[in-house]
């Protein structure tokens, strides 16, 4: 026992080292992300503005040079996305500050659902909100976004004419919010990841005809983990064929009423 006893606890002081050098260099790469993000910002800012000044005289310009340039410009705005998510995702890591207060969800859900109905008219969209408030504690902001980047994955992925229908309900002490789709499903070896970082939802789901090839930057449904995470919430996905479903619950704010959900078109 005498000699059990120090091996034992020099195994435990290099657990301990090793668990501080991997936190320690989570950290590091962290805060590169969050740098280099921060940098890039600007001269991406500078190509799209110099693309769209190409935009006065693009007659003038031979066909190809026309089409280079709108590429660069779609491009750049692309990538000018993907710098936001990154830069996003890195303060959520470094301990998010959100705006949390009382807010109406169902109110939150209606507004997102209405821009994607703009987005994509060939998808059938469907609300099914209570009459009265769903009052979570939240930031307006980021719901509005964790929802937009639900619709976004479901109109990107998903064939014309698929119903999505987004919902709002209340459980004991947390709103809730479902998003679900008819289309073609997720397969299960893609199912488990599809919340982490750069997870091409493509290679699960039938990109809609027409969309761009390398529209999707793999962060959207990590986005939306890594808000509802910051509030406190949850957020779960199940599909089957015919039918994929993401439902998101944060804390109701105190003394919110329980209501039932009912449907609209």
């Amino acid at each position: 026992m005498g000699r059990v006893g120090p091996a034992f606890n020099h195994t435990l002081s290099n657990v301990e080292e090793a668990l501080a050098a991997r936190q320690a260099s989570e950290t590091k790469v962290r805060q590169f992300v969050a740098d280099a993000s921060h940098e890039l910002r600007n001269p991406l800012a500078a190509i799209r503005g110099y693309a769209e000044l190409t935009r006065r005289s693009r007659e003038q310009l031979p066909p190809d040079a026309e089409y280079a340039m709108s590429r660069v410009e779609s491009e750049a705005d692309r990538m000018s996305h993907l710098v936001e998510d990154l830069l996003l995702l890195a303060r959520l890591d470094s301990g998010p500050y959100l705006d949390r207060q009382p807010v109406d969800l169902a109110e939150v859900v209606m507004n997102a659902v209405s821009d994607a109905r703009a987005a994509g008219p060939d998808h059938v969209w469907r609300l099914a909100v209570p009459d009265e408030p769903v009052v979570g504690l939240a930031d307006r902001h980021r719901m509005h976004q964790v929802v937009a980047n639900l619709l976004a994955n479901a109109r990107t992925h998903t064939p014309p004419g698929t119903v999505v229908e987004t919902g709002v309900s209340v459980g004991p002490g947390e709103a809730v919010i479902t998003v679900t789709d008819n289309g073609p499903g997720i397969p299960a070896d893609i199912k488990s990841r599809v919340f982490e970082r750069f997870t091409r939802a493509d290679v699960s789901r039938v990109r809609t005809p027409g969309a761009p090839a390398g529209g999707s930057t793999g962060l959207g449904l990590a986005i939306v983990a890594a808000v509802v995470e910051a509030h406190r919430g949850r957020v779960v996905v199940s599909s089957v064929p015919g039918q994929t479903r993401f439902t998101i619950t944060v804390p109701l704010a105190a003394d919110a009423p329980l209501t039932p959900a009912t449907t609209s078109a």
